[in-house]
């Protein structure tokens, strides 16, 4: 089987490749390796992934859709898509809503575009996220809630790739499912994210932000769950297209509270962070929190890795990686 994995060098691109290598697959990794965090660390991801002969690794923009087919020219019998590539962050999307666009839209139509001229037509799995829910009360966050009130450029942005996945679907008949990851975290995590910026701080002994004055809920989830969850979405659309869902959650269904995460942040680091409370960003939302029952049903999916396991396995990284 060959795979086609997109933002291979990225947090979750990476760690799906490897996965899916040690599994047997063939892979096909392509990333642009934009400059949005260091691309250091994306280069140490890739060195991890050098030693496999299954994979094999293209350095390519995905929106640009001419690149994109000469890199796959000959790879034209791949057997799935896994489109993880965007532009990520969401306050970020603030400052730069044209990389959102460029990135998590056209990249979208260039991606989908490249599977309906391939021999073998594959579908596609791809990344959207937890912001489409955008400030929904309603909680735990269903797959058949509406999502049409992003409170984010960065919502938005995964929200129309959905909608274009199901007019793929439709009109040329490319099956796909997209993945609404839920605040991802783990080795080899990125630096703009929560667990990296508070650790980072902790141990040099300066402040972190606190948003909302502390009166955020987040449904943290190990990047181990999360890649069972991806690999169980490509066996599944492999195996029954026609029988898998438009999306699903992928989510640990236990949200925690932010300074609950600081407390476990804390003891792992050994250190009592120093604290700067602040107002809400306006592109944030208080609380995520997913309901999983579609994905334990089609996936198979069952988070195993509670934030008090999970988080000192990242400070543990952390450390090593920056030689703390």
């Amino acid at each position: 089987m060959k795979a086609i994995v997109t933002g291979a060098a990225g947090f979750i691109g990476f760690h799906v490749a490897r996965r899916l290598a040690q599994q047997g697959f063939e892979i096909v990794g392509l990333d642009n390796m934009n400059p949005y965090y260091p691309v250091a660390l994306k280069e140490t991801r890739l060195a991890a992934l050098e030693g496999a002969s299954n994979v094999e690794f293209a350095l390519v923009d995905v929106a640009d859709g001419e690149a994109l087919a000469s890199a796959l020219r000959s790879h034209q019998d791949a057997d799935v898509i896994v489109h993880l590539a965007a532009q990520a962050g969401v306050r970020y999307s603030v400052e730069n809503p044209a990389a959102y666009v460029d990135a998590n839209i056209h990249g979208q139509v260039a991606v989908f575009e490249q599977a309906r001229r391939m021999s073998r037509r594959p579908p596609v799995v791809y990344a959207s996220s937890s912001s489409v829910y955008g400030a929904n009360t309603k909680v735990p966050f269903s797959e058949t809630d509406r999502v049409d009130h992003p409170v984010s450029i960065y919502a938005a942005t995964k929200r129309s790739a959905e909608l274009l996945a199901y007019s793929y679907r439709h009109v040329h008949g490319i099956a796909s499912t997209g993945l609404r990851f839920f605040t991802v975290y783990g080795p080899y995590g990125r630096p703009d994210m929560a667990p990296w910026l508070f650790t980072d701080a902790i141990l040099k002994g300066e402040p972190i932000k606190v948003y909302n004055h502390g009166k955020m809920e987040r449904d943290f989830t190990f990047i181990d769950d999360i890649v069972a969850g991806v690999v169980g979405a490509v066996r599944r659309i492999l195996d029954r297209p026609d029988e898998t869902a438009p999306v699903y959650n992928l989510g640990n269904n236990k949200p925690v509270q932010l300074m609950r995460f600081i407390e476990i942040i804390e003891k792992a680091c050994g250190r009592e962070a120093i604290k700067q409370f602040a107002p809400m960003p306006a592109a944030d939302v208080p609380r995520t929190y997913a309901d999983i029952g579609l994905a334990a049903r089609d996936l198979g999916f069952s988070p195993a890795t509670s934030l008090e396991d999970g988080l000192p396995l990242f400070v543990e990284w952390f450390r090593g990686y920056n030689g703390r």
